[in-house]
C-alpha cells in the first residue's frame, strides 16, 4: 500500500462515469445524458458532495468509490489534520442517507492509518470492478436464451466503476450469445431508465425496448417478460432491500404473474446493522422533481406550483417478494434468505 501511495502520478483509473488520470478526478455529469456527454473536474470533497446530492454522480457503488477518491485526492493535495479529515469524511458520509455503499466506503477510508488513505481509495475502485465481474457472471446464469428481461432504474457502468450489477448480468448474458430482449422501465420521476439504461444498452447494441413504468404489468400478462433483474442501495439482514422507487411495484407484479424477481448487488451494499427494511432510511427529494422535469434540454413544469408532492427516492421491497439475491459470487434463494443466510454470511 505504501508503494502505491508513493507512485500516484503513474496511476490512472477509468470507468464509464469516473476517471482519475494524471492526478485529476473527473466524473461524467449524468444529469446531461443522453444528449450531452460532459466531464466535471472535482476539485475538493465539498464539490463532490454537491454533485452526489444533485445526482450528477449516482448509483450506490459508484457514489462510494467517487466519495473515497475525492477524500483521498483532497488528503494527498492538502494534507489536512486528522481532525479535519474526519470532519470532512463525516460530511461526505451524510451526503445521501439511503445508499449504504457511501457509508461503507467512507468508513473504510477513516479506519486506516494516514499512510494508507490514498491506497484505500484505489483499493475500493479495484474491488468494485472485481465484484461487478463476479456478481454479473453469477447472475447471468439465471438468464436463459430467449428471455425477455425487465429492469428498473440504472444498474450498469454508470452506477458502478465496473460493468454494473443487474445490467452487468444482462450484458454478460448477451456476451454469452443468449438472445435476450431487455424491457427498460423509464423510472419516474428522474427517468434514469430512459436517460441512462437505454443509453447504455444502445452503446452495447443489446436489443431493448423502453416502456413507461405503468406498462410492465401489461407486458407480463402478454408473456413478454420472463425475468426481472434490479439493483439495490441497501440490503437488510433479513433480505428486505431498498432500491429506486417503483421497485416494490415491479416485485408485486412479478409475484402475481409468477415471474422470477432477482436482486444483484456487491457485498458493499449489505448493511450488517440493519435488521429489516423497516430500519432503512428513505431519502425524500425536492418537489420540483415530480412537478416537472429539468435537463440539458431545459425545463418543463406540468403540475401547479401549489400542489403538494410526496417524493421518496427509494422504496423497500420485502423479502417475501424476492426470488433470490446475488451478492458477489453467491446466490441466496428466498429460502436461504428467510433461513438467515445473510446473517451467517456476514457475521
Amino acid at each position: 500500500m505504501n508503494s502505491l501511495n508513493a507512485n500516484l502520478t503513474t496511476i490512472n483509473l477509468t470507468s464509464r462515469a469516473l476517471k482519475y488520470q494524471d492526478g485529476i478526478l473527473s466524473i461524467l455529469d449524468q444529469q446531461l445524458l443522453p444528449l450531452e456527454k460532459t466531464w466535471i473536474v472535482i476539485r475538493d470533497p465539498e464539490q463532490m458532495i454537491s454533485v452526489i446530492q444533485t445526482l450528477k454522480v449516482r448509483g450506490a457503488p459508484l457514489i462510494g468509490v467517487a466519495a473515497a477518491l475525492s477524500l483521498a485526492d483532497w488528503f494527498k493535495n492538502t494534507k489536512p489534520t486528522r481532525t479535519a479529515f474526519l470532519a470532512m469524511a463525516k460530511k461526505m458520509r451524510e451526503a445521501r442517507p439511503t445508499a449504504i455503499n457511501l457509508m461503507n466506503a467512507v468508513d473504510r477510508m477513516t479506519q486506516v492509518p494516514e499512510t494508507e488513505i490514498v491506497s484505500m481509495a484505489f483499493q475500493l475502485f479495484a474491488e468494485d470492478v472485481r465484484l461487478c465481474e463476479e456478481m454479473s457472471l453469477c447472475a447471468s446464469q439465471k438468464i436463459a436464451d430467449g428471455d425477455g428481461v425487465l429492469t428498473h432504474c440504472n444498474t450498469g457502468g454508470l452506477a458502478t466503476v465496473g460493468i454494473g450489477t443487474a445490467l452487468g448480468a444482462i450484458s454478460k448474458a448477451w456476451e454469452q450469445k443468449k438472445q435476450i430482449h431487455v424491457y427498460v422501465d423509464e423510472t419516474r420521476p428522474l427517468l434514469q431508465g430512459a436517460r441512462l439504461t437505454a443509453w447504455e444498452l444502445d452503446q452495447m447494441k443489446i436489443p431493448h425496448t423502453l416502456i413507461c413504468d405503468n406498462m410492465a404489468g401489461y407486458l407480463m400478462s402478454q408473456g413478454k417478460i420472463q425475468k426481472a433483474f434490479v439493483g439495490t442501495d441497501r440490503i437488510a439482514m433479513n433480505g428486505d432491500f431498498a432500491n429506486k422507487v417503483g421497485t416494490y411495484s415491479v416485485a408485486v407484479l412479478c409475484h402475481f404473474h409468477k415471474i422470477p424477481f432477482y436482486v444483484v448487488a456487491p457485498s458493499t451494499t449489505v448493511d450488517k446493522n440493519c435488521l429489516s427494511g423497516k430500519d432503512i432510511p428513505i431519502e425524500e427529494r425536492k418537489p420540483f422533481e415530480v412537478r416537472g422535469v429539468e435537463g440539458s434540454f431545459g425545463s418543463v413544469q406540468w403540475a401547479p406550483e401549489t400542489s403538494p408532492v410526496y417524493n421518496p427516492a427509494f422504496d423497500v421491497t420485502p423479502v417475501e417478494l424476492v426470488t433470490g439475491i446475488i451478492i458477489d459470487d453467491e446466490y441466496f434463494s428466498n429460502k436461504d434468505l428467510r433461513n438467515g443466510s445473510l446473517k451467517q454470511r456476514f457475521f
